[in-house]
C-alpha cells in the first residue's frame, strides 16, 4: 500500500500517473496547501521541505519498516524501481531517462512555476518578470519540441517517468494559458498521454477542486508569505 500525500498542483499530479499505470494499491491523504497542512509536524516528518507530494510505502521491497519519500522526481524514480516499469533497465536508456527527469525538475517545473506566479498569483503586475518567464517557458518548450521530433515519447517508443514528470507542467495555468501553437510535437505528445486510460483516472482525482473558491488573502499569505507593499 502506498499512501500519497496529494494536492492537485502540477507536481502533485505526477504521482497518480504512475500509480494508475502500474496498478499499485494506494490511498490519498489530501494536503491542503492553502490551509497550511504542509507545515504540520506530522507532514514535516516525511517532507522536511514542507512541500508535497510525498509518499509512504507500507510494503517496501526489503520487507522492512515503511519508507517515506519526498520530492516528486525522487518519488517517480522510487516507484519505477519498485515496480520495474517506466524506467529503462539498460545503462544508456536509464541515463537518458534520468537526464530528462532532472531537466524537468531543474528547468521546466521551476520556470513554468515562476511564469504562473507572476501571471496569476503575484499581487502586482511586473512586466519584466512576466516577460522573462514567458520567454524561458517558450525556450524550454522549444527544447522539448526538438526532443519529441521523431519520437513518440521523450525517451523514444516507451512511456517513462520522464513523460510523467513533464506532462502536468505543459500549459499548467488555466488563468494564464500559454500559446502552444508553435509546438506541434508537444501538442501531439500531450494529447497522446491525455488519451491513456490511466491518465484519465489520475486526473479524475482533481475533481474535488473544480468548484473551489478563488484564493483568499489568507491562503495567499500561507503559500507565498507576507507581502511588503510599502
Amino acid at each position: 500500500m502506498i499512501e500519497l500525500f496529494y494536492w492537485p498542483t502540477p507536481n502533485g499530479r505526477k504521482i497518480p500517473l504512475l500509480l494508475e499505470e502500474a496498478g499499485l494499491e494506494y490511498k490519498i491523504t489530501h494536503v491542503d496547501i492553502g490551509k497550511g497542512d504542509q507545515f504540520k509536524p506530522a507532514f514535516l516528518a516525511i517532507s522536511p521541505n514542507s512541500r508535497m507530494p510525498a509518499i509512504i510505502d507500507y510494503a517496501p521491497a526489503d520487507g522492512g519498516a515503511p519508507i517515506s519519500v519526498f520530492e516528486s522526481g525522487a518519488i517517480l524514480q522510487y516507484l519505477a524501481e519498485k515496480t520495474g516499469r517506466f524506467l529503462p533497465q539498460d545503462v544508456r536508456g536509464r541515463a537518458e531517462c534520468m537526464e530528462w527527469l532532472f531537466w524537468q525538475m531543474a528547468g521546466l517545473g521551476p520556470m513554468t512555476g515562476q511564469y504562473g506566479h507572476f501571471h496569476v498569483y503575484a499581487p502586482e503586475q511586473i512586466a519584466y518578470a512576466k516577460e522573462r518567464y514567458a520567454r524561458e517557458v517558450g525556450r524550454l518548450l522549444g527544447v522539448l519540441e526538438r526532443r519529441l521530433t521523431g519520437r513518440e515519447y521523450i525517451c523514444g517508443k516507451e512511456y517513462t517517468i520522464a513523460d510523467m514528470a513533464c506532462w502536468p507542467w505543459i500549459d499548467a495555468y488555466d488563468k494564464a494559458p500559454f500559446d502552444l501553437a508553435p509546438y506541434a510535437q508537444v501538442r501531439r505528445w500531450r494529447a497522446t498521454i491525455a488519451a491513456r486510460p490511466a491518465t484519465a483516472r489520475a486526473e479524475a482525482l482533481r475533481e474535488f477542486r473544480k468548484s473551489a473558491a478563488p484564493m483568499s488573502e489568507e491562503e495567499r499569505r500561507i503559500l507565498f508569505g507576507p507581502q511588503d507593499n510599502s
